[in-house]
């Protein structure tokens, strides 16, 4: 077992302390994480960071687009305020890049863009401020920024923090472009210095993208109070899934007053559907992440808004213990994560990666709390408190999250727990007949009363329960299983419908609900003969960046942002243009035959690292490539695809390391061969 980091010291004590660590870790001959002295109890110091820091960085929605202006960051001060955010810990309103002109003055000082903000940084900041808020922005350890449209602090240090500080910013956000071979260390490390210099708390984030391992150290020691640990996230669900992934390992490194920091939230930009939104709200605050909205709020949905106040899910990631969660399981697919929080209760996270509805289960007793013969289980999203003897699960919806907080300290009124199960129908055709499962089990010490199991189809869908659907107790542990049969209407168009199932009971005098939604996808195999993946109906698409694009390479986030599909200098104009991590599914309906394409780097790929490509027929490997770099040739791809129901693309990144890099993926001339 890890050891459990110790929190960190303000930014004034860390240098002796962590110099102090140094030598143990010399003395005593091992590489331990670097211990974190801490703030926020003992009597001891708090600062700015010591729980992960709430609020407002624009980048996500608008980049260095028009609508990046004083007007747009006023608007997210007033809505903070309006609509319950700044109430629900969001204090930050942070500017990204593109805020200064693209030369210094003649003093060498940095010079706001006056089309963008007419009333300068002193005006806007005290327009924050006013409202209870506080004040970030941007720059860059490089000569210049990102964007390369304003200059960079790489030599600038004492001067730029000084500037900071006049103009009253409170936070600063220190990218990692244009760095000229600096060592990361000495050039975040000057600009921590300077911080200090200049008197005022400013939160330094340290976005070095965990080019040299942050959080092993040293962005403490220079001052950090937050260091990213990947590159940039995009609004899609791999992104936000392969971030997670990487960050979730670092959770020996976090504690308060330094932070991992997985990049800016993406919710209500439109990439990823609610329920994977949700997802990554809570797996962001189970890994005790800065929560920076990303998104435009004057267009923001009500979902959005729901989602980004939710006060209960946000007291997990503000936790004062300052915990990152740790991983129980994660089989196939199937994520439990448990956090510990301040009042001993435990926060755990049910996490379904794949596709379809899983259940997932775990117990109190692998999460850690001390046995009892009953547990509250409190639902953060539906905001219900049941009871249960131990067993934490759920059926959890395709790229969903269930959130509980688990106590010893159930409350005698509150109703047993009464789990909902049942399984997706998976893929059908119009015309067919299917069967749906649903399932009641109590999980609570006591019998439940009047259970009953009800389905509800989509419109048109003829549902009709071929056993028995209800029942007039169900002992403690016990399940009521119902049968559910349906007929996919002729016409249905291709796409996905969804099935309310609805378990209803008594405990404790209380009537009781319990809701779930299960899926079935409708499909068309493809048409006799040869047909291009791009020209057919996917059953599902995900990507590292932006879409998976059809008969082009992949760009950037928007659709059809890429080049001619182009592997060593020959183009093809049939194919998909991915990223790595991307997948694409088709449906073959056991009507095909063969799988074709070639396959290797897109010539616009950046960044280094490899990728292999697979095959994957009714969820088996069925041919790869191996791993391929930009310097190999494109390579020919196979696949026997006789009797399959599916045919799934993927692509995997290999390596590399961190920093910036797209590794365009191209399937050329991807074709499948079919049977009349």
């Amino acid at each position: 077992m890890r050891p459990l980091p110790l929190p960190l010291e303000p930014r004034r004590a860390r240098t002796a302390a962590l110099a102090a660590v140094a030598v143990a870790v010399v003395l005593l001959g091992a590489a331990p994480a670097v211990a974190k002295p801490g703030h926020g109890g003992g009597g001891q110091e708090e600062t700015a960071a010591d729980t992960p820091p709430m609020g407002f960085n624009n980048w996500n929605a608008t980049g260095c687009g028009e609508d990046f202006n004083e007007e747009m960051i006023m608007g997210m001060a007033d809505l903070f305020v309006e609509k319950g955010l700044k109430e629900a810990g969001y204090e930050y309103i942070n500017l990204d890049d593109c805020w200064a002109e693209y030369d210094r003055d003649a003093d060498g000082k940095l010079v706001v863009d006056a089309e963008r903000f007419p009333s300068g940084f002193e005006a806007l900041a005290d327009y924050i401020h006013d409202r209870g808020l506080k004040f970030g922005v941007y720059t860059s350890a490089g000569t210049r920024t990102c964007s390369g449209e304003m200059p960079g602090s790489l030599g600038h240090e004492a001067g730029d923090a000084q500037q900071f500080a006049d103009w009253g910013v409170d936070y600063l956000k220190y990218d990692n472009c244009n760095n000229q071979g600096v060592p990361a260390e000495e050039r975040y490390g000057a600009m921590g210095e300077a911080l200090e210099a200049t008197g005022r708390d400013i939160v330094y984030s340290i976005c070095e993208w965990g080019d040299n391992e942050p959080w092993t150290g040293w962005a403490a020691e220079v001052g950090g109070d937050l260091w990213r640990t990947t590159f940039d996230i995009s609004d899609t669900y791999a992104s936000m899934l392969s971030i997670f992934k990487e960050n979730v390992e670092l959770a020996e490194y976090a504690g308060p007053g330094g932070w991992n920091d997985p990049d800016m939230l993406q919710i209500g930009n439109g990439g990823m559907t609610d329920t994977e939104y949700r997802s990554h709200f809570s797996l962001w605050a189970m890994m005790a992440a800065p929560l920076l909205i990303g998104t435009d709020l004057r267009d923001a949905t009500d979902a959005t808004y729901e989602i980004l106040g939710n006060d209960e899910v946000i007291a997990v990631d503000q936790d004062r213990l300052g915990q990152q969660a740790a991983v129980v399981s994660s089989e196939d697919g199937r994520w439990v994560l448990k956090k510990q929080l301040a009042d001993g209760s435990y926060a755990v996270a049910l996490f379904n990666e794949t596709g379809a509805a899983q259940r997932i289960a775990t117990s109190a007793d692998e999460v850690g709390l001390p046995h009892r013969g009953s547990y509250a289980l409190r639902d953060l999203w539906e905001h219900e408190t049941a009871t249960t003897t131990g067993t934490i699960a759920a059926t959890v919806p395709a790229h969903g999250t269930v959130v509980y907080r688990v106590s010893t300290r159930p409350s005698p009124a509150a109703p047993a727990a009464v789990e909902v199960g049942g399984t997706d129908l998976g893929v059908v055709e119009a015309g067919e007949d299917a069967v749906l499962d649903a399932t009641a089990t109590n999980l609570g010490s006591g019998t439940v009363q009047h259970v009953s199991v009800e389905v509800d189809g989509p419109e048109d869908w003829d549902v009709e329960a071929t056993t028995g659907t209800s029942a007039r107790t169900l002992r403690s542990g016990k399940t009521l299983t119902t049968a559910w049969e349906t007929t996919v209407p002729d016409g249905a168009e291709p796409g996905t419908y969804e099935f309310a199932v609805t378990v209803a009971y008594r405990s404790n005098g209380k009537a009781v609900e319990r809701e779930l939604t299960l899926t079935a996808r409708v499909a068309e195999p493809p048409p006799a003969g040869t047909s291009y993946v791009s020209d057919l109906e996917w059953l599902s698409s995900v990507n590292q960046i932006g879409p998976v694009e059809r008969d082009t390479a992949v760009g950037f986030t928007a659709e059809g942002d890429g080049g001619p599909i182009t592997i060593r200098g020959t183009v093809y104009d049939k194919g998909l243009g991915a990223g790595a991590p991307s997948s694409v599914e088709v449906y073959l309906g056991g009507r095909c035959t063969a799988f074709n394409a070639v396959v290797g780097f897109d010539d616009s790929s950046r960044g280094e690292g490899a990728v292999v490509f697979s095959v994957l027929v009714d969820g088996e490997e069925a041919a790869a490539s191996g791993e391929l770099t930009n310097a190999d040739a494109a390579q020919a791809l196979t696949a026997d695809l006789a009797g399959a129901s599916t045919v799934e693309l993927v692509a995997e990144a290999v390596g590399g390391g961190g920093g910036f890099r797209i590794l365009a993926a191209d399937w050329a001339d991807a074709a499948i061969t079919c049977a009349a």
